[in-house]
């Protein structure tokens, strides 16, 4: 099994192939954000990896963050949890003023991933 840490939280066993958004929620217990269910259209699962950042990528993870101008992040909802890893989460419910963290995405990377390198 994959170990996730999340700085300032823990380190965390998850299920090998897990998306990254659906293990931080449920095995590390952070109130990530994923407005848009994890569908790599609004950017707010947004975290910083600090070790072990995999080298590919969707392609409609490369689209929202060039669209949205944003580097050194990566979407959550379009990652998996197939290694170690170390993130820092940058976009937490609390404090969001947003009334919910969005509804729960789906345990498979939507769209259907094409991968690409980052």
């Amino acid at each position: 099994m994959p170990k996730l840490t999340v700085d300032g939280v823990g380190e965390f066993e998850v299920p090998a192939d897990k998306r990254l958004v659906l293990a931080l929620t449920d095995e590390a217990g952070v109130d990530q954000l994923h407005a848009c269910g994890g569908h790599a259209r609004c950017t707010t699962c947004k975290v910083e990896f600090l070790a072990g950042e995999p080298e590919r990528m969707t392609e409609a993870e490369k689209t929202a963050l060039t669209t949205k101008g944003l580097s050194g992040v990566r979407l959550s909802c379009q990652l998996l949890c197939d290694h170690d890893m170390t993130v820092k989460i940058i976009s937490r419910f609390a404090g969001s003023g947003r009334t919910n963290a969005g509804h729960r995405p789906e345990d498979t990377i939507t769209p259907p991933p094409v991968w690409t390198t980052k």
